[in-house]
């Protein structure tokens, strides 16, 4: 499972103080079997914003990418049994989130072979925890661009099916009416932006409505969305809704 997100970001080194790209609650799975490092990379992570799960070895790793997938995979290729990770491309290309390797060489040639396709970086040891950062806010984009592209919209673990006309929300798929369905994909596309109830209408309906059947629509998918943490769907009172964190 992926751990809360840190409301304060605080920096112990005072000689590296960037201003820490905003995680928006992404999930990122940091594989490792050093202590030290796993916890500095968990510990910056998530004050950066993000929700972070570790994983001690290759066959851990791929275990908690099928039962709670990440948008992430932060990999230190000084791991004992890397070799494991090789089952990486039996996931479902869609399921492969970006790999960022933390690694003594400087060519993605020579890390793990055969990965198959998906995006993949990396930052050379002894790392900069900006770097890091930097990379993996680069990675994120990248993909974020790339599920648009390809009309699979996605918020941390939201993602809907425009070929389908589904939602999932981690590994639950919503019921949702078609009305829903428009007005989740118009929220998503709009991330952490206030939409008015005369926006909503126009693009849920073509045409003016009722406020209370506005109301009645974001209040049934309000309960299908947020049913699992951190609730996505919000009311800024006398403004409008939004969806994000």
């Amino acid at each position: 499972m992926y751990g809360k997100i840190s409301e304060k970001p605080r920096y112990g080194n005072a000689d590296e103080k960037p201003a820490p790209p905003r995680g928006d609650g992404r999930r990122v799975l940091i594989v490792g079997d050093d202590p030290p490092t796993v916890e500095l990379l968990s510990t910056t992570m998530e004050l950066a914003g993000y929700r972070i799960a570790t994983a001690g070895s290759g066959p851990e790793a791929l275990t908690r990418l099928v039962e709670h997938p990440a948008d992430l995979v932060v990999v230190d290729m000084a791991m004992s049994d890397l070799r494991h990770f090789s089952g990486y491309p039996r996931l479902p290309v869609a399921d492969r989130p970006p790999l960022l390797f933390l690694t003594a060489c400087e060519s993605l040639d020579s890390l793990v072979p055969g990965l198959g396709p998906g995006a993949a970086d990396y930052v050379v040891k002894p790392f900069r925890v900006a770097e890091v950062l930097a990379r993996a806010q680069t990675l994120l984009r990248a993909r974020q661009y790339e599920d648009r592209r390809t009309s699979a919209p996605r918020f941390g673990d939201l993602t809907l099916d425009d070929h389908t006309c589904r939602a999932r929300r981690g590994g639950r798929t919503l019921d949702l009416t078609p009305a829903e369905y428009r007005l989740l994909r118009h929220l998503l596309l709009n991330a952490e932006q206030v939409l008015s109830k005369e926006q909503i209408c126009r693009h849920v309906w073509g045409e003016d409505r009722a406020d209370n059947a506005i109301e009645k629509l974001v209040s049934r998918l309000r309960r299908k969305v947020n049913q699992e943490d951190p609730p996505l769907i919000h009311t800024r009172k006398g403004f409008g809704y939004w969806l994000g964190l």
